[in-house]
């Protein structure tokens, strides 16, 4: 017993005397770290557990990382097109304020002027031939059809130049030179036959832009079958009439330039052609309204007159010569709402200066035509020319779609289409 506690008291000794060999060799006893116990329940109760864990407090769970979707980068326009870049004082710049400006010069270097996105794709879409074409900036092109602007001369010019050209307040920075549309060559939208018109509107010395412009645009709206423009119109192509058609132009056949004679001809057979009449009652205004005198006797007039003996006299030519001379007399006038849309029918559409000339009523006249009359109030001179188209073009709807619902009117089988020569030839 004495030997044990003996040593145990050198073991004591040992280990409270420190070690030599100096401080880089001291020896220390180091107690050893164990984390705590954690206690695994049984295999089947850890996965119902699995999901009611709560991660610990502190930690930050990391979201899930995106997939990163790449897109498919289209090739540059540079690629597909080429273009050149216009310098200062280049002499085709020049020749879009003369296109501009000058009708004359439009009529006869056969060019029109388009400007803004909307304008030419709608002009490529109906098969307009594009000369040249100036933009600011290659993204203008991107929504423009490529296959169409092949053979045009692509021309990059600085945004002050376009908007020194343009009488837009804010130009959308692309301007084209097209060849001056053909009718017989374009190839228009296809009119659904529920929202067919067979109707050809004729404007008479329309001379504002702005009324042509919204004429033609309702004329579109409406799903009439043509438009005639006679001689003493505003040019159809000019650039205010275009900013105000908002691309009626490529949507329906347009016909300028013609001669009372020739509008028969782009007419179908048995047309019935009626005016519009926007100022004062049927009755008062067939009270008020003198013969009008015309220059030369319609030629329709002298093929429905009945044919006269052969033995004539003088007296019966004096009596011709008289007729002729005075003119059409005054048409008769129903109100607009009444009935007269019975297809093939013609509409003529007067200027609100000199109203319809004395020409459109001798055509009325001889195809047994009505004066359509919007009554005002008295103290209203007339209507605006655009308003009073729209108002009878969607009133000749109404009739037409009211007739069809009753069985009285039936649409002719085929759309009669333009030839080159003016003629109407049926599909």
């Amino acid at each position: 017993m004495a030997s044990l506690v003996r040593r145990a008291v050198q073991l004591s000794s040992l280990l409270a005397r420190p070690p030599s060999g100096g401080a880089g060799q001291v020896r220390g006893v180091r107690a050893l770290r164990r984390s705590p116990v954690r206690v695994l329940p049984p295999h089947g109760q850890a996965k119902e557990a699995a999901p009611q864990a709560q991660p610990a407090a502190g930690s930050r769970k990391k979201p899930p990382a995106r997939e990163r979707v790449t897109p498919a980068k289209a090739p540059p326009i540079e690629e597909e097109l080429r273009y050149e870049r216009a310098w200062p004082g280049d002499k085709r710049l020049s020749k879009v304020v003369t296109i501009a400006k000058s009708r004359a010069f439009r009529e006869k270097q056969g060019k029109i002027l388009l400007e803004g996105q909307r304008l030419i794709t709608d002009a490529l879409a109906a098969g307009a031939a594009p000369q040249m074409l100036f933009f600011s900036r290659v993204e203008h092109l991107q929504e423009l059809p490529k296959a169409r602007l092949k053979g045009a001369s692509l021309v990059k010019v600085r945004f002050e130049d376009i908007k020194t050209w343009s009488d837009v307040i804010a130009p959308q920075g692309v301007i084209g030179i097209f060849s001056r549309p053909d009718h017989a060559r374009m190839t228009y939208p296809e009119v659904p036959r529920k929202h067919r018109l067979p109707l050809s509107l004729i404007c008479d010395n329309i001379r504002d832009p702005g009324n042509l412009g919204t004429i033609l645009r309702s004329a579109a709206g409406a799903g009439c079958e043509r438009v005639l423009l006679v001689k003493g119109c505003v040019d159809a192509w000019e650039p205010k009439v275009l900013r105000a058609g908002m691309g009626a132009h490529f949507h329906l056949p347009i016909i300028s330039s013609l001669d009372w004679g020739e509008v028969p001809n782009y007419l179908l057979p048995d047309t019935c052609v009626h005016t519009a009449d926007c100022t004062t009652e049927p009755s008062l205004r067939a009270q008020e309204e003198p013969a009008v005198p015309t220059r030369a006797s319609w030629p329709y007039e002298q093929s429905r007159r009945p044919a006269r003996a052969s033995r004539g006299s003088d007296t019966d030519s004096e009596e011709e010569e008289e007729e002729a001379a005075a003119g059409p007399g005054p048409l008769e006038g129903q109100h607009y709402y009444e009935p007269w849309m019975e297809a093939p029918v013609a509409l003529v559409i007067g200027g609100e200066t000199h109203g319809v000339s004395a020409e459109a009523k001798q055509l009325v006249g001889s195809t047994g035509g009505q004066r359509l009359v919007i009554p005002v109030v008295p103290s209203v001179e007339s209507l605006n020319a655009a308003m009073a188209t729209s108002i009878l073009l969607f009133e000749a709807k109404r009739q037409l779609h009211q007739g069809e619902e009753t069985g009285s009117h039936e649409e002719p089988e085929g759309r009669p289409r333009l030839l080159s020569t003016g003629r109407l030839q049926a599909e």
